[in-house]
């Protein structure tokens, strides 16, 4: 009897540690981290959740965390992420500077580290990003103001104002980068003018990606520049939430007139608020990166990596973090605006209709 009950508790002993250090478990070959900002924009929430869904419809165990835009609390949860013995980190980072200790210790256990959206810099421990093409997003923001305004067929002057993105986000230097390929030649010829004169990343920067702080500066444009009559037919935005506190400027400062029309508008990531804003005609377009692309991408990249397979890259030169190039895989983005939202959005299921309502 005493035998068999030794026997039994040998068996229930293996069993735990095989539970411990399974593939499901803690530690288990199966664990991946998924480190996202905050959950205060809607497209990070979308991005985690559609990573989670991805990487656990494939077998993975996820620890999902969000960080509240806090940096020291990011570490934290890769360091957690890190002792429970994940395998590979997917990481879209607050600052991507700030990360080279933490990372440094992935390293020393040998755990492969994937920066999601935002390239994480300034060290040697990151092996691959996965993205959007973000030149191109600006590319088709510039244009879209190129081809609303008729600047290739000569039209002009027109007055423009230009926001760029968070100095932290290495993806706000590409966005305003890939705009202002466009714009420049026509602020250089005097088609485009800039009343405020402020045209360098450091002036038109928003730290944070904040819609406040964005209101704020509109709201100091408008009343600096433009109060005394002049037309305001553009603002450059790279994304939504930027856009969403342009709008609430433009509203309060009496713009969706007949003689104060909104200015062409653009924004980045199609969030809902912002696509209501497009059917009412407050927002000219947004540039629309399915967060569901990404998420099967970098799923194909954590399963080649655990695989010991060739992981897929298309480029491995355009993103260099100071201290190397990372291997990237770049997917396309696309622009979407009033006429095509309908078939981009909603047939194809990434939103309800009436979620845009």
């Amino acid at each position: 009897m005493k035998r068999k009950l030794s026997l039994l508790l040998v068996l229930t002993l293996l069993i735990g540690m095989l539970t411990l250090t399974g593939c499901g478990g803690p530690g288990g070959k199966n664990l991946i981290g998924v480190a996202m900002p905050t959950q205060s924009l809607q497209r990070w929430n979308q991005d985690g959740e559609n990573m989670k869904k991805e990487l656990e419809a494939k077998g993975y165990q996820v620890d999902l965390q969000f960080a509240n835009n806090d940096v020291n609390l990011q570490i934290q949860q890769l360091e957690n992420m890190i002792s429970k013995g994940c395998k590979v980190l997917v990481i879209a980072s607050i600052d991507g500077s700030s990360l080279t200790d933490v990372l440094k210790k992935a390293a020393e256990q040998k755990i492969k580290v994937i920066a999601y959206d935002r390239l994480i810099m300034q060290t040697e421990n990151v092996d691959y990003y996965a993205t959007f093409d973000n030149f191109k997003v600006g590319v088709l923001q510039g244009t879209y103001i190129e081809e609303a305004l008729g600047l290739k067929e000569g039209k002009g002057p027109y007055n423009i104002e230009l926001f760029a993105g968070s100095p932290d986000d290495n993806n706000a230097y590409f966005f305003n980068g890939g705009a202002m390929s466009i714009l420049q030649p026509y602020i250089d010829n005097g088609q485009l003018v800039v009343l405020s004169g402020q045209t360098e990343f450091e002036k038109i920067a928003i730290p944070a990606w904040t819609s406040a702080t964005a209101q704020a500066r509109m709201d100091n444009l408008i009343t600096a520049y433009y109060s005394g009559g002049a037309k305001l037919d553009a603002v450059l935005s790279p994304n939504d939430s930027l856009a969403i506190g342009i709008v609430a400027s433009l509203d309060s400062n009496g713009y969706g007139t007949a003689d104060k029309p909104y200015p062409v508008l653009t924004g980045q990531d199609c969030d809902k608020p912002n696509v209501k804003a497009m059917i009412e005609g407050k927002q000219s377009m947004s540039v629309f990166k399915d967060t569901r692309t990404l998420a099967k991408q970098v799923v194909t990249m954590v399963d080649a990596i655990l695989q010991g397979k060739e992981v897929p890259v298309n480029d491995t030169e355009t993103y260099n973090n100071g201290v190397k190039n990372v291997p990237s895989y770049l997917c396309e983005p696309v622009f979407a605006d009033k006429n095509n939202y309908k078939e981009l959005l909603i047939d194809s299921g990434y939103y309800k209709m009436e979620d845009i309502q």
